[in-house]
């Protein structure tokens, strides 16, 4: 009895002794001087195939390429919960969301260890810009200077220590500029943590004018599956409400309500999800209906979607520009990242949550000059989680026992650690939530991909090698059987793993503003 309250004593106060721990040793690695800095640039809802490093058939993103071709290119990185908040308490705590208490849109407890402090207390000068979106103030950054929730793309709020200001111009523009006057008034004796976060490409996809105008007459290519039958999923896909043709509102289209209309009556006209639109084309008005609605709707979406996206390509160049024209290029780490994929017609579908390839899979694009081989391309799989012990190998620190990723810098070396992932755990909570998405979790391999809609008692299984569209589960398939047995011993094995005891199971969600 003795052994089993010792046990149960450890396990309650591990990570409070081993923080205790990291702090003690810090002193050892303050005094170094070959620290890299550590730029690390996160944007909304940036699907990867919507990077032309990643092969990308609907735009070209320039900047972010020249990040890549100097650095290195992750294939397969993945978020373990596909909506804002949730994966932003993950790359903050190295932790999945039932242990950093962030789910859904649950208010992030910032008195909890996080890299930001690590990096603070290792005399790293810390800083926060941008979207941050977790419902508490930032702690653990020596500057911070965030919107307020999803903020707005025009003329936005900004809030900081002393209080809360406007900033004329739009939103991408002033992110960068905030960061870059951070760069500039660093201390110049220690080296830098910054988080500069993007709101773009987030929904409602409001462009500066100069990108609206140069998408607005593009025709858009459409992916394979943007009429997918849903011929042998489950439930879960026909009931969500993310659907291109059916769920955009006249407000994400950008229709025009009469002049006339003003107040909740104007809001409520926005809000209406149309069958029929009113266009003008060669000086004659075309109503449009059924396909022909359908093909304009995925059109207007997109042109809106990537003329966001250019602005912060826009960004990553003049971040990148700055270093270089200051002398910070070769001991800065770049990172750019989305905190998870998108859909962008995928499956019908925009939006995320769902464990389908488009949603859960995250840009990730590191260049560690002197460490990472310009132009690489990595294969092994990488995680959110993986982010916060990473940016502490980088810095030389030793990582919390009680973070669950794992640092990828052996990966950005080039080398193969004996034993690496071959699976990755993922759970999806918020249901009900703002699009009706099904509460799920499932696991991923190299090959395969197994998802349990939990509340509904339904499955979905594919394989990833022969049908990488994720058009044919095969759950039920006898042929399949065997596969299916292996997919669930090893998604129960790391349900486990994560301690992942379904405290939330019966959680009822915060109402989103994703």
């Amino acid at each position: 009895m003795k052994i089993n309250l010792g046990f149960r004593f450890l396990d309650r106060f591990w990570p409070a002794l081993c923080a205790a721990l990291v702090c003690w040793l810090l002193p050892a690695y303050a005094d170094s001087k070959t620290r890299p800095n550590i730029l690390f640039i996160m944007s909304d809802d940036h699907a990867a195939h919507a990077i032309s490093a990643y092969g990308s058939k609907v735009n070209q993103t320039p900047n972010i390429d020249r990040l890549a071709s100097t650095g290195m290119r992750f294939e397969h990185c993945f978020c373990v919960n596909s909506i804002c908040s949730p994966s932003r308490a993950t790359i903050l705590t190295g932790k999945y969301s039932h242990l950093n208490g962030v789910p859904t849109f649950n208010r992030f407890d910032g008195s909890q260890p996080t890299v930001a402090k690590y990096l603070q207390q290792a005399g790293y000068y810390t800083g926060m810009i941008g979207k941050w979106h977790l419902g508490s103030d930032p702690t653990g950054f020596d500057q911070w200077e965030i919107l307020p929730g999803q903020g707005v793309y025009f003329n936005p709020t900004f809030i900081h220590a002393g209080g809360r200001h406007v900033i004329q111009g739009y939103v991408t523009g002033i992110i960068t500029d905030l960061s870059i006057d951070f760069l500039k008034n660093r201390p110049k004796d220690r080296p830098f943590f910054l988080m500069c976060h993007h709101k773009a490409p987030h929904r409602p996809w409001e462009p500066e004018a100069k990108y609206r105008a140069d998408f607005a007459g593009k025709e858009i290519h459409e992916p394979a599956t943007l009429r997918d039958d849903y011929a042998t999923r489950t439930d879960a896909i026909r009931e969500c409400t993310q659907k291109v043709f059916y769920d955009l509102t006249r407000n994400d289209l950008k229709l025009q309500p009469p002049g006339d209309l003003a107040g909740p009556a104007r809001s409520q006209w926005l809000g209406v999800k149309p069958t029929a639109v009113e266009i003008e084309a060669g000086g004659h008005t075309i109503v449009l209906t059924n396909d022909a609605l359908h093909d304009w709707m995925y059109q207007r979406y997109m042109q809106d979607y990537l003329a966001c996206v250019q602005s912060v390509d826009d960004s990553v160049g003049r971040l990148l520009d700055w270093l270089d024209q200051n002398g910070l290029a070769s001991n800065t780490v770049v990172i750019y990242t989305s905190d998870q994929g998108f859909f962008l017609g995928d499956h019908g579908l925009f939006d995320k949550r769902f464990m389908y390839e488009a949603s859960v899979k995250m840009p990730f694009i590191v260049r560690w000059p002197g460490v990472t081989k310009p132009g690489t391309v990595q294969e092994l799989m990488a995680i959110n989680p993986d982010f916060a012990p990473t940016f502490m190998g980088m810095a030389g620190l030793p990582m919390p026992a009680d973070m669950q990723g794992v640092s990828l810098t052996p990966l950005l070396k080039g080398e193969t650690p004996p034993g690496w992932r071959a699976s990755y755990y993922y759970r999806y909570y918020h249901d009900p939530g703002d699009h009706n998405t099904r509460a799920h979790y499932g696991i991923r391999t190299m090959t395969h991909k197994l998802i349990y809609f939990w509340k509904k008692d339904q499955w979905e299984m594919y394989d990833l090698v022969r049908d990488p569209d994720e058009l044919h589960n095969l759950y039920n398939d006898p042929a399949q059987q065997e596969t299916v047995a292996k997919l669930k011993a090893e998604l129960y094995r790391l349900k486990k793993e994560v301690k992942d005891d379904d405290q939330y199971a019966n959680q009822q969600p915060p109402p989103g503003t994703d």
